[in-house]
């Protein structure tokens, strides 16, 4: 296969972008970021918020009200950011996962290193993405502008962790910011624990913004602050649980500040001016594009953002995207799409529970509470929405609900926004060759001779998404269709068709059986897997029994493959207590394989630990 883009090619277009711009002509770049917090600052009119520093740098900057992460957790935020492509267009959505760019996408530090920049991070990757060559002058915590040659033009990004979700939940710790004040969102609990929860986010918050000084500091320091172009963002919401992980507005919505300074405000967003705001939709698909746009590159064609600033900047776009894949060791898919008022999510999971357990999120004290207090019958809506399964769609009014509670999908009267953002989410699916609708081991299998992004411009995007549009749906006119489903050439349809049965639960056994016992013989795992636990769960004794010996054979790490593992050690866990006769052999299954990249290794070993510790 062809690749998109040959190195060569790239070269050219690179080139031809430079418009004949030396060094010197070009900006210095900084970007100060940290880590899990939504616009919780003084700047954005956050009361309970203590960030001096960062709303002095707002009153000179332009204040964005609408920018999105694109995903609501680092690992695929920061993929989208490096690539300037939606990971859900080249395999890498997952929470976390190891794909490949086709030859010539390389990543946006290459283009400026091309260009004479100095290029360093300090000092997180973290990327679902393999190299594309040199991507980087320096990645370390000793990346600084300071190491480049003299009047070379820098790249530089400055990344802090005080503010990630692991440091919301350290102990001990002597809250600064009061917890009796702290603000809570409507779907939280009122404990002890929640409010210290929050009000240590607000506190690391508040160190974060003194760390921020002394970069700025720095900056003037060296005689540089009327050089350089000054961006500052989180890398997505805060790391609360319903925020992190979770396409929702308060998971995906983030601050971003961008400065100006005179010398290049030829190069400002439209409308730039200091201490001003914009309501311009601007996404983390929008960061690489943008800082070529800002050095005078033309940005490349494959990339899927637009700038919003600099020689190249784009028309504003009527939409933002955004997507949840696995995290971790657990399986869901969703994908959302707002414009400046509207939320629109779409669950293709929706029979599982927004809040399925996952390891890393329960050692937060809110996320304990909030669970136990659920399980004994102590909560309200919306404060139990979290503890169960989720509807198909899902609409917010976020003007009128900003926490997001109050689901308008069914109100007819908003009829016409459902329909024109669950247009926009499917168009949106076959405009990128959205491969997230395949299972995770397929996409890997499918491109195991080109790359994944090569490999959705061939697979039959359309009839695959209408028929997981279907799936989820949950609707019984569609039940019928699932059947036929299971009955098609492509594994990903025939996958879909299980998964639909399977989200009918009783009914779908009903009218799908002999489907579904014919799929326990598919050649593809996934298929296998989805049959077998529809006929698990929703069968008898006999029936669970029976497809236990089928989800054994597909459970061994070392045999199939990481993929096919987690996804048959989540149908065990899911079959409850009909799993119990193996669990004994599932605690016996290997941990590691050879194989497995090391930022994917603990995922089987916690679903083991889960299935026989219940």
């Amino acid at each position: 296969m062809k690749p998109s883009l040959t190195r060569r090619a790239f070269a050219g277009s690179l080139t031809a972008g430079l418009l004949g711009a030396q060094p010197q002509d070009r900006p210095n770049i900084l970007w100060i970021t940290c880590e899990d917090i939504g616009p919780h600052l003084g700047c954005y009119g956050d009361a309970y918020a203590t960030t001096p520093h960062l709303d002095r740098l707002a009153a000179r900057s332009l204040r964005y009200l609408n920018a999105w992460s694109t995903a609501p957790v680092c690992a695929p935020a920061r993929t989208t950011i490096i690539s300037g492509l939606y990971p859900p267009a080249t395999g890498s959505e997952h929470m976390r996962s190891m794909t490949r760019l086709p030859e010539g996408f390389r990543m946006y530090p290459c283009s400026l290193r091309d260009a004479g920049y100095y290029a360093t991070n300090n000092s997180k990757e973290d990327y679902n993405l393999e190299h594309t060559g040199q991507v980087w002058d320096e990645s370390s915590n000793k990346a600084h502008w300071r190491s480049r040659k003299p009047g070379q033009p820098f790249f530089a990004i400055f990344n802090f962790t005080i503010t990630h979700e692991s440091q919301i939940r350290t102990r001990p710790h002597k809250a600064v910011h009061d917890p009796a004040r702290a603000p809570l969102p409507a779907y939280h609990p009122d404990t002890p624990e929640v409010r210290q929860d929050w009000a240590q986010y607000y506190d690391n918050i508040t160190t974060m913004d003194g760390q921020a000084a002394e970069i700025l500091k720095q900056l003037e320091e060296d005689g540089l602050a009327g050089d350089t172009i000054v961006f500052f963002y989180g890398d997505h919401g805060s790391g609360m649980p319903r925020s992190k992980r979770w396409p929702y507005n308060s998971g995906l919505r983030v601050p971003l500040l961008v400065h100006v300074p005179e010398k290049w405000r030829r190069l400002a967003p439209p409308g730039y001016r200091p201490g001003g705001t914009t309501d311009r939709l601007a996404g983390f698909i929008d960061l690489a594009p943008t800082v070529l746009s800002l050095a005078g590159i033309r940005p490349p064609a494959h990339m899927q953002g637009h700038a919003f600033c600099g020689r190249f900047t784009a028309p504003e776009q009527p939409f933002a995207y955004g997507f949840r894949g696995r995290m971790d060791e657990r399986l869901d898919m969703v994908r959302s799409v707002r414009d400046k008022r509207y939320l629109y999510i779409r669950n293709y999971m929706p029979h599982k529970i927004y809040g399925q357990y996952l390891n890393y999120m329960f050692q937060t004290p809110t996320t304990r509470v909030w669970r136990q207090l659920y399980d004994e019958g102590k909560l309200q809506p919306p404060q139990t929405y979290f503890w169960e399964t989720k509807p198909p769609e899902e609409l917010y009014d976020l003007t009128n609900d900003p926490d997001e509670v109050r689901n308008l999908a069914g109100d007819p009267k908003m009829r016409p926004v459902l329909e024109r953002l669950r247009k926009a989410e499917y168009e949106q699916a076959v405009r990128i060759r959205d491969i997230g609708f395949l299972p995770e081991d397929e996409i890997h299998a499918r491109s195991k001779d080109s790359t994944p992004y090569e490999m959705g411009r061939q697979f039959p995007v359309e009839r695959v998404v209408r028929t997981a549009q279907a799936a989820a749906s949950l609707s019984a006119r569609e039940t019928p269709a699932m059947v036929r489903a299971l009955a098609d050439a492509d594994s990903a349809v025939r996958y879909w068709g299980a998964m639909g049965l399977l989200m009918r639960g009783g009914d779908g056994l009903l009218a799908g059986r002999a489907a579904l016992e014919k799929a326990l013989q598919d050649p593809a795992p996934s298929v296998r897997i989805a049959a077998a636990e529809a006929l698990g769960r929703y069968g008898s004794e006999a029936d669970a029994a029976r497809v236990l010996t089928v989800l054994m054979e597909l459970a061994p790490l070392d045999r199939n493959g990481l993929y096919v593992s987690i996804r048959a050690l989540n149908a065990i866990d899911a079959l409850g207590e009909r799993a119990s006769p193996v669990r004994d052999a599932v605690g016996r299954l290997p941990r590691k394989a050879e194989g497995v990249p090391q930022r994917l290794s603990d995922y089987v070993p916690r679903l083991i630990e889960r299935i026989t510790s219940t």
